[in-house]
C-alpha cells in the first residue's frame, strides 16, 4: 500500500484493488470538511484506513465520502467504511441513491459479471442508511472551505449514475470511470476507455468528454489511476481508443451467436489491438500489465457487446 502526496492539498492513497498496485485509489482533499473520493470495494477497506492513518487523519474527522458512481471497484466498501465514520455523509449522483440504500440489484449485477469470484473481490456490501446519502445534482456544489467549493457534473457513458467532481483549486476533475483508465508503466502512460455494462454509450461517454474539455482542466485525477496534467492528450486517446474499440467491435459482433461467444471475439480484438499499442511504445512483452489488461478488456468488452444487443433491440439506455 502507498500513499502520494499530489500536493499539499490531495493525497492518493493505492488501495490494491485485486491485490495489485496502482490499480484503485481513493483521494484525500485535507480541506476544512475533510473529503474522500471512492473507497473502492471492501477488501481495500483495511488499506484504506491504513492509508489514512499514516496520513494522520482520524475516521471521526471525515466529513464526506463522495463516490463517482456506484460500481462495486468504487464504492463496495463505502457502507462498511461508514460504520466507522461516525460524522460522515456519503455523497452520490441522484440514480446512485437508492442502489446503496438497498444493494440487492447491485449485487445482482456484479454476480453475473463476477460470478464465482464475487465474494472473493466484494464481499460484503453493506447498506447505507438512507439519512446518510446526500445526491448531488448536475452544477450543484459543495463547499469544503472557504477556497475550495466543488462542483458536480452529470458526466455519464460507462454509467448512468455517474458524476464527476470539479476542484477549483487545482482546475482539476475526478473523473471516476468517465475517461477511462490510465495505464502506467514507469515513465510511460496510456489511455483507453472503459466500456463496462450495462448502461455504456458510446455516444454519452464523447458528451462527457466534451463537456471536460470545454473546461479547460489542467488536472485529470483517474479511478484507475492516479493523476496527469497532460489533459488534452489524455482527452484525445480515450476518443480516439473509443472510436477505434467501436468500429473493430463491430466488426467482430454478431446477433446469430450467443452472447459469451461474441464478448470472447470482442475480448480478443480489443486486448490485441492495446497490448500491439503498449508493447510498440516499449512495454516489454511478458510485462505484468498485460493481466491486468486483459481483464480489463474482457469487461470493456462485455459492455460493448450489452450496447450492440440493445442497439439491435432500438434499445434506450435508461
Amino acid at each position: 500500500m502507498s500513499i502520494y502526496r499530489i500536493d499539499s492539498r490531495i493525497s492518493l492513497v493505492d488501495l490494491m484493488d485485486l491485490s495489485l498496485q496502482e490499480r484503485t485509489g481513493s483521494y484525500i482533499i485535507n480541506e476544512e470538511s475533510l473529503t474522500i473520493i471512492e473507497t473502492s470495494a471492501s477488501p481495500s477497506i483495511p488499506h484504506l484506513k491504513k492509508g489514512l492513518s499514516k496520513l494522520n487523519i482520524n475516521l471521526e474527522d471525515i466529513q464526506y465520502i463522495i463516490l463517482t458512481h456506484i460500481h462495486l471497484d468504487h464504492a463496495g466498501g463505502a457502507g462498511l467504511f461508514l460504520k466507522e465514520c461516525p460524522n460522515a455523509k456519503v455523497i452520490v449522483h441522484p440514480k446512485a441513491k437508492r442502489h446503496l440504500v438497498d444493494p440487492t440489484r447491485l449485487i445482482k449485477g456484479a454476480r453475473a459479471v463476477y460470478g464465482e469470484k464475487f465474494d472473493e473481490l466484494f464481499h460484503p456490501i453493506v447498506p447505507i442508511p438512507e439519512e446518510r446519502v446526500i445526491v448531488m445534482g448536475h452544477e450543484e456544489k459543495l463547499e469544503l472551505s472557504e477556497s475550495c467549493t466543488l462542483t458536480f457534473f452529470d458526466t455519464p457513458g460507462h454509467a448512468n449514475h455517474h458524476f464527476s467532481i470539479f476542484d477549483p483549486v487545482s482546475n482539476g476533475m475526478f473523473t471516476g470511470d468517465t475517461c477511462g483508465i490510465q495505464y502506467s508503466v514507469r515513465s510511460k502512460h496510456f489511455y483507453f476507455p472503459s466500456t463496462s455494462p450495462n448502461q455504456f454509450s458510446p455516444e454519452r461517454m464523447k458528451d462527457s468528454i466534451r463537456l471536460y474539455k470545454e473546461l479547460h482542466l489542467d488536472r485529470l485525477y483517474f479511478g484507475h489511476y492516479g493523476v496527469t496534467e497532460e489533459v488534452s492528450f489524455a482527452l484525445g486517446e480515450v476518443e480516439k481508443w473509443l472510436d477505434l474499440f467501436m468500429e473493430k467491435s463491430k466488426k467482430q459482433f454478431s446477433s446469430k451467436v450467443t452472447v459469451e461467444e461474441n464478448v470472447k471475439a470482442i475480448t480478443s480484438v480489443l486486448f490485441e489491438l492495446t497490448k500491439s499499442k503498449m508493447i510498440q511504445k516499449g512495454v516489454e512483452p511478458d510485462h505484468s500489465i498485460f493481466k491486468l489488461l486483459k481483464l480489463d478488456m474482457n469487461v470493456s468488452a462485455m459492455g460493448i457487446a450489452d450496447y450492440f444487443i440493445r442497439q439491435s433491440k432500438g434499445e434506450e439506455t435508461l
